[in-house]
């Protein structure tokens, strides 16, 4: 017997949220927060908007997007500018990786675009770091393309909106589709985003002030708090690191750059190594140091610095250490410790992209040195 397909949700929901469309551009207009990103559809400005949001605050995001457009004003600068310059000015944004493939973006637009961003969402998602959501919203907001745009906020409307307990993507950009004008693709998937974060929250809706309430299944059947559901995280695991903060009789403090690829790739840090076990943060910091300045010597603990990643947790126990000389390491031993350079710096380190949490420990290691 040949098994029966299953229709998509909205044949049968959509009778009941024909109007949701308009509803939700009504709200949108009436309550549209004044956000600099929507002042100019320029399409560099939307893209570098919708990577700089994606994990971060709003209210972070404003101020360092301001500060990158004068840096980087258009997508010629930012293709001409080198990764460290990209690193040290996406400084504090975290999930850097979103900077170099801005960065390698930029690049293929200059040298294999002719300069012109793509406005369609398929040759955007040719872009590196492009996905559906950047795609979507870029082609959208800039181009007027009706494409779906489902962020986490998207994402809680529309599984409650049709009462969607664990949709796919692939289920919630059809479900999209259905409803997205083509008169106005962009300002309807900002009003569905700007919905989930300011209406229709995690854990406290406000469904008295939701435009699409009437049409709502998750309201009409009591399962709000239950969409969309989701699996329980497992515990996030927690690292002792310790930290190496060498300091020459120059005044200069060493520095080392990561891989790559990895996490927190091609940024610049001290010299730390996670603590293998019954190991101490100081002699995991030694260690760390060893093949890169062996003649320096620990003289006291700076700071402990404790920063949550997405998926882990980490305790940097720094360590100031003294050294004579400012050996410069041999790259086939920078290879084996897992960096790709080093370089004797300045206690400030300006002009170099660190890590929020090594960020905190240069401030510790100026606020420890006489002025």
């Amino acid at each position: 017997m040949k098994p029966r397909s299953r229709r998509p949700i909205f044949v049968f929901v959509l009778p009941h949220i024909a109007r949701s469309p308009r509803d939700l551009l009504a709200w949108f207009d009436a309550r549209l927060r004044d956000l600099p990103w929507r002042r100019d559809a320029d399409p560099y400005r939307v893209w570098v908007s919708e990577v700089m949001l994606q994990q971060t605050r709003v209210e972070t995001v404003i101020p360092r997007y301001e500060r990158w457009l004068e840096r980087f004003p258009t997508v010629e600068d930012l293709a001409a500018a080198e990764v460290d310059e990209v690193l040290a000015e996406w400084e504090g944004l975290g999930y850097y990786s979103r900077a170099r493939n801005l960065h390698a973006a930029a690049r293929v637009v200059r040298d294999s675009l002719g300069g012109a961003i793509p406005g369609t969402a398929r040759e955007l998602r040719d872009l590196p770091g492009v996905g559906e959501y950047t795609a979507g919203a870029v082609a959208s907001i800039a181009f007027d393309r009706p494409e779906p745009a489902i962020d986490t906020n998207a994402r809680r409307v529309l599984s409650r909106l049709f009462d969607l307990e664990t949709p796919s993507p692939a289920r919630l950009r059809a479900v999209a589709a259905e409803l997205i004008p083509n008169d106005r693709p962009g300002d309807f998937n900002q009003a569905l985003m700007e919905l989930g974060a300011t209406v229709c929250s995690l854990r406290s809706p406000r469904c008295n002030e939701c435009p699409l309430a009437d049409g709502c299944l998750a309201r009409a059947r009591g399962t709000v708090a239950e969409r969309p559901g989701d699996s329980a995280r497992p515990p996030v695991p927690e690292f002792e690191v310790g930290v190496a903060v060498a300091l020459s009789s120059e005044g200069r403090v060493l520095l080392v750059r990561r891989a790559e690829r990895g996490m927190l790739g091609g940024l610049w840090q001290f010299p730390a190594r996670v603590t293998e076990e019954s190991e101490s943060p100081l002699e995991a910091a030694v260690e760390a140091l060893r093949p890169l300045a062996p003649e320096a010597s620990p003289a006291r603990a700076l700071a402990v610095v404790r920063h949550a990643y997405s998926h882990r947790r980490h305790f940097y126990h720094a360590f100031l250490f003294r050294a004579q000389t400012e050996p410069e390491p041999d790259p086939e031993v920078l290879a084996v410790a897992g960096w790709t350079a080093a370089v004797w710096e300045p206690p400030e380190v300006s002009g170099r992209g660190l890590p929020a949490a090594q960020r905190r420990i240069a401030r510790a290691l100026a606020a420890a040195l006489p002025c």
